[in-house]
This record gives structure tokens, C-alpha cells and sequence, in this order.
């Protein structure tokens, strides 16, 4: 796992490991206070024996740090003093040390968390750049993998956590372990025959952590699950918040969405029911060792083998060891709920996208002639469930092919095959006579332009948004386009024409208004294949048949590729593709298919009859 995190920590190298080095300056001046303060105790506790001190009979030699030597001697209730000054020198000395320790541990704890901040920041920047950037290269089969809301988790959430892990791992993760290695060290110095019951309590708190962590390490899993269950909720509900209220289903939402929230609430609990053990746990050891230490310096004390100064080092060390300790599984709670979303952030980073560069890389689409040979298609990968199966076509540079079929019977499917949004399961598709998996990505996509089933506009300006097919288009070609897909008289009658802002997704413009936007935005990427998925099904028979003009005069030797429902939109095609259960039912014009297929008869009749008694009822 820090493995992992730390790919995300660079450009802040300097950061991170100058946060280390602050870290343990920090905690060396920490461990280092309770020896000065258990000197001035015990040199105060010296100069405090009166006559009465019967039974004292240590002699001890006390230096300061400028020299001075004083000799103290216990001999059946006399106190012998050669230098009276001493006990000032070592309380001035000790006591300076210990403020200049305290102001020097404060700057670099300051210093190390301003670091730790900037470095935690962009740590976060670099893994949301990298998570978005992996998920920009996915193909559809990939996407089809991630559920948006999960991806939207994992982009906020997921990496917040992930976040927090970080700056622990180069700031606390290191305090922790130092203050507890430090600490017992000096213990050991300080009084080694008190230091063992450390040697105890500190593997007990270790096995308390451990046995925690790996049971809830799970159920923070299954959590992060629920976030994303509840996040589709909210996402799906704000989405579709017309139709929503449109059939007035606000008491539904909001039931499904309480039990989406009830949903992360029982994960929640079921995980902080273990968690919620460790602290009782850890502070019955911390306290015991406490309990323990008073008992035994006690008993040291009252035989004087120890002083009192160093039985409140002891203490002082005994709290930085335990207090140590309790971070680390403070720490280790975090780092596990943080594992579970640093796991599902490197589930997307070390997904590959199934589609990926030919060896063709320079190869680009010149004619936009394709060729469909015996192409079976699954989105399960799976060929006891292709959706297309045995699809044999071939259509010549320039053509206009129409696609009629039924809902489900693969039109889609079919064209987003062309520029690889999925990959084939079995056969081959040719365009301009090379395998489109041997083109770049890159290079065969720039050949097509495709607008979807769903029209997509994205907020700012309807200029903006047309650039988006050609980012150096003029005005004049942006107008051309405009008035080939019909949409130049809509967008003029708007005050501010071309910039007009559309607001979030266009809101502020109506479905048909939608759909020809989008068309005008493809036709201005100048393509050799134009791919239109059901993209008229929202304007009237007369702008289709306009838009259907001006995308010939636009562009005579584009090869085009419409899905329709309106037989009147293909009918002017030079062959039309019936499509019936993913295979090919019938190929031909208009004039051969009224006479040859019973489906095309079917779907003319069908319409041609609602047509009729359209104009019978006007």
C-alpha cells in the first residue's frame, strides 16, 4: 500500500522527505525533556535532605554543564555541601535546555506540518490527474466495468482517504514508531530495571492492533461499496429530475435513497462496533503499565535506590511510549480504512484498457471505404451471447448506408464497432483495407465522427461547444456547418447568437436544438466516416430531410452511416441494412426492399398507415 501511495507523491520529494527528517528532530528534542527535568528533580531532591536524614548513605557526584563539581555525602543525618551554587547552576542550566528543546521541537513540528500539508495536497492533485487520465483512455468495455457513480467515489472520496493515508505515512507513521523507539531507549538509559514491564505492554498493544485491523479491513470495503450504491442513487435521481417530478415519484426517490443511507449507516456501525474495541483495549494495557510503574518505583524509592526524579522520567517516558503506541493503532484504524479505498483507487489506475494502439501507428483513414467480414460481436466476451453474430458488409468510400432494425437488434452495437469503442469478438472490420485494430486509437478516431443516441452538450457557449470538433474551425466554417445540420437560424435567433451560454448539459435549449448541434459539431471535424446513431429521431421529417441535404452538399465524398427509426430518414440512402436479431436480414435500396423484405414492407406499412391517418385527423 505506501508502496503505491508514494507513486503519487511525486514532485514532492522534497517535501515529503524534509517532513521525515522535521519529524524526528521533533521527536529526539521530545524524548530528551524528562532527562533534563528527572536531573533538576533529583539534584533538588539532594540539596532537600535535612539533618534528620537518618539511614541516607549514598554519596553522589553532580556535574553541571559548566563545570562545577559538587560532592554530596549522607552520613547519618548531615548534609555536606562543598559547592553551595550547584543546585542554581543545574536547575539555570537544565531548565534553559529545556526551553530552548521545547521552542526548537515546536518550529520543526510546525515546519514538518506545513510540508506534510503542501506535499499531502499535491499528492491528491497528482492521483486525481492520474485517475482521470486512466479513465479518459478506458474504452467502453472498461467504463461498462466502473459504474459512474463508483468512479465518482473513487475520484473524491477514495482519494481524500487515500490523502489523509499519505500525509500520515510521511508525518505520523514516522512521529509514532520513532517517539516509541526513542522513548524506550531512554528508558532503558534512564532506569534499565523498570524498562522491561515496556517489553510487556507494548507487544500486547501490537497483537490488539493487528487482531482489529485484519477483521475490519473488510467491512470498510463493504462500506465503500454502499457509498457507491447510494452515490448512483443521488446521481440517477438528479439526472432524471424532471421525470421525477413529472410523475410526481419524489416520495419514491426519497424512500430508495433513505434506504441507500440506512444501507451506509449498518456498514458504518457493523465496522465501528470493532473499532470502537481498541481504545477501552489499548488504554486497560496503558494504564496497567502505569499502575505497574508506580508500584515498583514505590518499593525503589522506599529503599532509596531510586530518586524521584527518575521515577517521573520513567512516567514521562512510560506516557510517550504508551501514547506512541496508541497513534500507531489510531494510525492503523485510519490506514485501514484508507487501504480499502487506496485498493480501489489502484483497481482503475492498474486497469488496462482492452482497446489499445495498432501497429500501424501513422496509418490514418484517407477514403473512409468499410468492410464488416463475418464479424461476430459480445459485450460479455462470452459466444453463447453475441449480440451481433455473423455480420458480412461491405460499403464503398462515399456511400450513404441506412440501418433499420427493431429495439435490441444491434444498430448501436454495430457502429461503435467502426471506431473501436468495443472490440470484435470474432472476423474483422476493414476500413480503407486495414484492420481498424491496427490503426492508433488516435489516428482511426480523428477519421470518424459519430453523434450518439444521447446528445451530450457541455457547459459554456454554443460556440465552445462546436469547437469541440475542430478547435481551429473559422467563423465562416463554423456557420457552414451550422446551416448544414440546420441549426444557424435557431442559434441567430438567440440574443447573443453564437455565444449564447447552453448552462449545464444545454438546458437552455430544446432536444431537436440538441441534436443538431451535436450534428453541426461532428460535420465540423471534417470527417471521412459521419456515423449518426438515431441522431434526427427529435426533429420534424422536413428538418431531417434538410439536414440530410446539407450534410451531401457539405460533404460529397464523406461516407455516411445513419441509424434511423423513419424509414423517410434512409429511404434516400444508396442501400439500407435491415437488422433483425444482431444479424443481417436484408440489404438494398429503398425500391428493392419495399419489394424483396417483409420487414421493410412491415415498417413502411406501419408508418406510411400513421402518416395517413395523421393528415386524416388535421
Amino acid at each position: 500500500m505506501i508502496r503505491k501511495l508514494l507513486k503519487g507523491g511525486k514532485g514532492y520529494e522534497v517535501q515529503s522527505i524534509f517532513t521525515v527528517i522535521l519529524v524526528l528532530c521533533e521527536t529526539a528534542l521530545e524524548v530528551v525533556l524528562p532527562i533534563f527535568m528527572s536531573n533538576i528533580l533529583n539534584t533538588m531532591q539532594l540539596f532537600a535532605v535535612d539533618e534528620t536524614g537518618a539511614g541516607l548513605t549514598a554519596a553522589l557526584t553532580v556535574y553541571d554543564f559548566q563545570g562545577h563539581t559538587g560532592l554530596l555525602t549522607y552520613p547519618m543525618g548531615t548534609v555536606v555541601l562543598n559547592n553551595a551554587d550547584i543546585l542554581l547552576n543545574t536547575v539555570y542550566t537544565y531548565g534553559i535546555l529545556m526551553i530552548v528543546s521545547a521552542i526548537f521541537s515546536l518550529t520543526f513540528g510546525g515546519l514538518a506540518g506545513r510540508l506534510c500539508a503542501v506535499a499531502g495536497a499535491g499528492f491528491s492533485k497528482n492521483v486525481r490527474h492520474m485517475l482521470f487520465t486512466r479513465i479518459q483512455g478506458f474504452s467502453f468495455a472498461n467504463v461498462d466495468k466502473f459504474s459512474t457513480a463508483s468512479l465518482v467515489t473513487r475520484s473524491t472520496t477514495d482519494v481524500n482517504n487515500a490523502q489523509n493515508a499519505f500525509m500520515m505515512i510521511i508525518r505520523t507513521v514516522i512521529r509514532a514508531p520513532a517517539m516509541l523507539i526513542f522513548s524506550t531507549v531512554m528508558a532503558f538509559v534512564n532506569y534499565k530495571e523498570m524498562a522491561w514491564i515496556f517489553l510487556v505492554a507494548i507487544p500486547a498493544l501490537g497483537i490488539i492492533m493487528a487482531c482489529i485491523s485484519i477483521k475490519v479491513h473488510p467491512l470498510f470495503k463493504a462500506m465503500l461499496k454502499r457509498y457507491d450504491k447510494m452515490n448512483a442513487d443521488v446521481q440517477e435521481d438528479l439526472v432524471a429530475i424532471r421525470v421525477v417530478k413529472a410523475f410526481v415519484r419524489e416520495d419514491y426517490e426519497d424512500q430508495k435513497y433513505r434506504e441507500s443511507t440506512e444501507a451506509v449507516r449498518q456498514a458504518q456501525l457493523k465496522a465501528e462496533k470493532l473499532m470502537i474495541l481498541m481504545n477501552p483495549l489499548t488504554s486497560c494495557v496503558m494504564y496497567g503499565t502505569i499502575i505497574g510503574l508506580l508500584i515498583i518505583g514505590g518499593q525503589e524509592i522506599a529503599i532509596g535506590t531510586m530518586q524521584g526524579g527518575t521515577l517521573t522520567a520513567m512516567m514521562s517516558y512510560c506516557t510517550q511510549i504508551l501514547s506512541s503506541v496508541m497513534m500507531i493503532c489510531f494510525i492503523a484504524v485510519q490506514l485501514v480504512m484508507s487501504r480499502a479505498s487506496i485498493d480501489r483507487i489502484f483497481e482503475v489506475l492498474e486497469t488496462d484498457s482492452s482497446i489499445t494502439d495498432g501497429e500501424q501507428k501513422d496509418k490514418t483513414v484517407n477514403s473512409g471505404s468499410i468492410d464488416f467480414e463475418h464479424v461476430d460481436f459480445s459485450y460479455s466476451d462470452n459466444a453463447d451471447n453475441l449480440t451481433l453474430t455473423d455480420i458480412d458488409l461491405h460499403i464503398k468510400s462515399g456511400e450513404s448506408v441506412g440501418i433499420i432494425g427493431g429495439t435490441g437488434d444491434g444498430k448501436s452495437s454495430l457502429v461503435q464497432l467502426i471506431p473501436r469503442f468495443y472490440d470484435v469478438f470474432d472476423g474483422r472490420i476493414l476500413v480503407d483495407g486495414t484492420d481498424v485494430r491496427d490503426y492508433s486509437v488516435y489516428n482511426l478516431r480523428e477519421g470518424v465522427s459519430m453523434v450518439l443516441q444521447k446528445n451530450v452538450l457541455f457547459s459554456g457557449t454554443i460556440r465552445q461547444n462546436l469547437l469541440w470538433g475542430n478547435e481551429n474551425a473559422t467563423q465562416d466554417e463554423i456557420e457552414a456547418a451550422c446551416r448544414a445540420a440546420c441549426a444557424h437560424d435557431f442559434i441567430m435567433s438567440f440574443p447573443n447568437g453564437y455565444e449564447t451560454d447552453l448552462g449545464q448539459g444545454g438546458v437552455n435549449v430544446s432536444g431537436g436544438q440538441k441534436q443538431r448541434l451535436c450534428i453541426a459539431r461532428a460535420l465540423l471535424k471534417k470527417p471521412k466516416i459521419m456515423i449518426l446513431d438515431d441522431s434526427t429521431s427529435a426533429v420534424d421529417t422536413a428538418t431531417d430531410a434538410q439536414i440530410r441535404k446539407g450534410l451531401k452538399e457539405l460533404s460529397a465524398d464523406m461516407t455516411t452511416i445513419i441509424i434511423a427509426q423513419r424509414i423517410s430518414s434512409v429511404e434516400d440512402c444508396d442501400k439500407i441494412v435491415v437488422l433483425d436479431d444482431g444479424r443481417i436480414n436484408a440489404v438494398g435500396t429503398h425500391e428493392e426492399l419495399l419489394k424483396t423484405n417483409s420487414i421493410y414492407q412491415e415498417v413502411y406499412r406501419s408508418q406510411q398507415k400513421g402518416t395517413v391517418e395523421e393528415g386524416g385527423e388535421c
